[in-house]
């Protein structure tokens, strides 16, 4: 069988090498040489293992163009599970190596703790994870991570971003937004309740902060994207990190924003952290900002003299805008990162 050697390299300069077989796409080859990249649906639809090929030539499969915006197609984008070598290829990985695991993913059990109501249509879930050997009861992760969540004896398993940070106690916590008609919205609504046991799969990965010196950190989140942003800004305060911080939030409705008492503790523990609401539909009590993340973002750009690191996460359309809006005013491509979540 005729094989393609493939070289890995992260955003910090490691790098991983392996074969692949001819007709496997290239995370499946990693995963067979004992190299697990960040990834989620494995189907082209999410666009969590993107990355760019610098050499070689390759075919790209089908996938859904909102998880490959045809910007990063351009310069060599491509997402993992449905990329195919037709040579040996160099591939740039938008992350650092400590989010490539070598091994097997995590599988543990957690309890439910807590299902609180936070918003319209918006949940906190509380998971407390079982000891096991290797990690005892500790919730190891890396802000920006999420889990994949199952249900014992049902084909239901979501992907949900934390949005606490690492402890020692096993405390997982996540924002989710009940999908209508979703398989794993419709249990959370209809059977779940404290007591019951969870499978957690992960962490999984490579949305997270980067360590860029102290560069101003600005993020942008629509709805449920609050979830990563909030372990990272948690993580920043756990450390004291002294980062110029903004945070974006935004939402159709007044009504719609969630976790501000949250924030304002979080503003309390981090005083360089400015938190800029955005309703796009505001009534006439509102006395916010009125547009987008994405409009508060550009009016800001503007009038910087130091660019900042961007970090983006919500539904598509918002990250293709922001994205744009931050190249038009300047900033870097390799300053900007972004998770996309797409309804499931």
């Amino acid at each position: 069988m005729n094989t393609h050697a493939i070289e890995l390299t992260t955003r910090d300069g490691e790098q991983f090498h392996f074969d692949c077989p001819a007709g496997q796409n290239l995370l499946e080859a990693a995963a067979s040489a004992h190299i697990v990249l960040p990834a989620q649906c494995g189907q082209g639809n999410c666009g969590t293992c993107y990355a760019e090929v610098t050499e070689g030539d390759f075919t790209l499969g089908k996938h859904n163009p909102s998880a490959l915006p045809t910007a990063d197609s351009a310069k060599g984008g491509v997402l993992l599970c449905c990329t195919f070598a037709n040579s040996d290829l160099r591939i740039a990985l938008p992350f650092d190596h400590d989010r490539v695991l070598l091994g097997e993913i995590q599988v543990r059990n957690a309890d439910i703790t807590a299902i609180d109501s936070v918003g319209e249509n918006t949940l906190r879930l509380e998971l407390h994870l079982e000891p096991n050997e290797d990690s005892g009861s500790a919730a190891e992760f890396e802000p920006g991570q999420f889990m994949e969540l199952e249900v014992p004896g049902q084909d239901i398993k979501r992907a949900y971003s934390l949005s606490n940070i690492s402890n020692w106690d096993g405390r997982l916590e996540f924002l989710i937004r009940l999908q209508p008609d979703g398989l794993f919205s419709t249990w959370l609504k209809e059977r779940a309740a404290v007591g019951q046991t969870l499978i957690v799969h992960g962490p999984k990965g490579a949305f997270g902060l980067a360590e860029n010196g102290l560069r101003p950190r600005w993020f942008v989140a629509g709805g449920t994207g609050l979830a990563p942003m909030l372990s990272m800004l948690r993580r920043m305060a756990e450390f004291q990190e002294p980062h110029p911080a903004r945070l974006y939030f935004g939402a159709n409705r007044a009504e719609e924003l969630f976790c501000q008492a949250e924030l304002k503790a979080l503003q309390a523990e981090l005083p360089q952290l400015q938190v800029i609401y955005c309703v796009w539909k505001p009534d006439d009590q509102w006395q916010g900002f009125s547009g987008t993340p994405v409009d508060a973002l550009a009016q800001d750009l503007a009038d910087v003299t130091v660019m900042p690191d961007i970090y983006l996460c919500g539904p598509p359309k918002l990250i293709d805008a922001a994205e744009a809006a931050a190249r038009a005013k300047g900033v870097p491509d390799i300053q900007v990162m972004s998770e996309r979540f797409l309804p499931a």
